[in-house]
């Protein structure tokens, strides 16, 4: 038999059995009961919890370990849109800041035989539009967060102003991020899956990129105008 599907079917059968021992407890009503009793928790240990979130959040951005953008919508879930925001816009913001510095001062050999190709690209646009192209790398990222981070770091850009554009280029995409967060930890049916709020939410999240794309166009066309 095929290892392929000898493979696939093993997958299968390893599901079913998870779902027949398990399956009543991957219902929306016992995952909103979960999320009840942790929000309790939260609510009664709030600077624990958010402290335990933040750290993490930091840990996780400047080892550039993938699933920032899921532990993103989890700060909405658990927190609400407001704190959330505060906890990750700072938590990111540090945690780039932390991996910008470690390939200023501890990776820049490996980092520059790496990237090398990248980073004739991003020493052109700071060297053309400073700080300005920074923002906008971070509104638009045409290279991976993790990959602007470290690459920045052998720059000529000062830590203070790598961290100043970095907060304010993420902010956007961030609120964005948490508003679909916390549209989706209030579900209360099936059905709300595809409420108004929900598919707005998601809608947003697609259609962000483009959105601002286009805004920073316009912008950078201004710019070159007033320079000629």
């Amino acid at each position: 038999m095929n290892k392929k599907l000898i493979l696939l079917l093993t997958l299968l059968a390893s599901f079913a059995a998870v779902y027949v021992n398990f399956g009543h407890l991957l219902t929306l009503e016992q995952v909103k009961a979960f999320h009840q009793n942790v929000q309790n928790d939260i609510q009664a240990n709030l600077f624990v919890y958010s402290a335990v979130y933040f750290i993490s959040y930091v840990v996780i951005t400047a080892l550039s370990i993938p699933g920032a953008a899921v532990v993103t919508l989890l700060g909405a879930a658990l927190f609400g849109f407001w704190w959330s925001l505060l906890l990750v816009s700072f938590a990111s913001t540090i945690g780039a800041t932390i991996a910008f510095l470690s390939s200023r001062y501890l990776l820049r050999e490996w980092v520059d035989s790496k990237f090398k190709d990248k980073l004739v690209a991003i020493n052109d646009g700071v060297e053309k539009d400073g700080a300005f192209y920074l923002l906008t790398l971070r509104l638009i990222p045409v290279f991976p967060f993790f990959l602007i981070n470290l690459l920045m770091g052998l720059t000529k850009i000062s830590v203070g102003r790598f961290y100043l554009f970095s907060q304010l280029g993420m902010l956007p995409g961030t609120m964005v991020y948490l508003n679909a967060g916390t549209q989706l930890s209030e579900i209360t049916s099936l059905s709300g899956l595809i409420s108004p709020q929900i598919l707005g939410s998601l809608a947003l999240l697609g259609l962000f990129p483009i959105i601002i794309k286009f805004i920073m166009g316009q912008i950078q066309k201004r710019r070159s105008q007033v320079k000629e």
